[in-house]
């Protein structure tokens, strides 16, 4: 099962000063009179747990709904901004709002830290403001799912809602009339493209915990199962791990569903002299892995079988 290793502290994945580095990068992308505005994820709309975006996680670090956090190329300073402490959240543990601006700067190596209702009168000295154009990733999203989920509601005649990127910079430019908006998507891709050795180490993790969630679910397989058994056993495993949750959706199919490269309703019952591809991977601090296996239902490849999975290894 899992190995020994630690597990990982998902608060904080990275010391200050690497983040105090990528946001460094920025501001040198950025230049003369910019600055640079993300907002972070929203409140969650269930019970589920809240997860930070990717482009406001690797800048700051910080896990707290409806921030903003802004950059400023001139003085080089990174300003935190967030609500007051929510007190139904109470329950729910340690709450940090505004109110806790001298923690959040030293936990986090900000800057500074102010209630979000101060965010406008920081705008206003901005020539040209940065901001993401793309839709953020969040829990198992990716740049190209979240595009055709956008184009999919902008088209139904009984919805058409912008999206949360597009809303805001309508808000920027009814609030804030004249000022300039630039796209910071593409400098953060190419920031984020390249991994720092810390990263590095996370996105190996996260492939090790991928290939013991396969290793234990082939040791696991029998005819009777159903598919949704080796998703239990790979949430086990990234659990175990210290990742929260999966990375994607599971796709787990066998059989006649082998077919669809992304199967995901995982049901379907393991029948001697059938295939199953297992395809699953962590989230592991926002960071993921894809490892996809195929293996014979009973344990021992059919010669066709073993022909089959020749074409597809000589085709990887």
């Amino acid at each position: 099962m899992p190995s020994n290793a630690e597990p990982l502290n998902l608060r904080h994945p990275f010391p200050p000063e690497e983040y105090a580095a990528r946001r460094a990068r920025v501001y040198d992308r950025l230049g003369a009179g910019a600055k640079a505005l993300l907002q972070g994820a929203g409140p969650v709309r269930g019970f589920q747990a809240f997860r930070q975006t990717n482009d406001f996680h690797y800048l700051c670090g910080v896990e707290l709904p409806q921030c903003c956090l802004l950059l400023d190329a001139d003085s080089r300073a990174a300003t935190l901004f967030l609500p007051p402490r929510d007190p139904h959240a109470s329950s729910e543990g340690d709450v940090l709002g505004a109110e806790d601006a001298a923690a959040l700067v030293a936990e986090t190596g900000l800057d500074a830290v102010h209630d979000s209702s101060a965010l406008a009168d920081h705008l206003r000295e901005a020539a040209r403001l940065y901001t993401p154009f793309a839709s953020a990733e969040g829990s198992q999203g990716s740049r190209d799912v979240l595009l055709h989920a956008d184009k999919k509601v902008a088209a139904d005649p009984w919805d058409g809602r912008p999206s949360r990127e597009e809303w805001l910079r309508g808000l920027l430019a009814q609030r804030l009339p004249g000022l300039e908006l630039a796209d910071l998507s593409p400098v953060l891709d190419e920031l984020r493209s390249v991994k720092s050795p810390r990263e590095v180490a996370l996105c190996r993790r996260a492939g090790e915990l991928s290939a013991q969630a396969v290793l234990e679910s082939m040791k696991a397989t029998r005819p009777g199962l159903r598919e949704y058994h080796l998703g239990a056993i790979a949430d086990f495993v990234f659990a175990a791990g210290g990742a929260r949750g999966q990375g994607y959706r599971p796709i787990i199919p066998s059989g006649a569903n082998i077919w669809y490269s992304h199967y995901f309703r995982n049901d379907a019952e393991l029948r001697e002299g059938d295939l199953i591809l297992m395809d699953c991977a962590p989230d592991l601090c926002n960071y993921t892995s894809d490892i996809g296996r195929m293996w014979p239902v009973s344990g021992s490849y059919s010669p066709q079988q073993r022909e089959l999975y020749g074409f597809m290894v000589r085709y990887h």
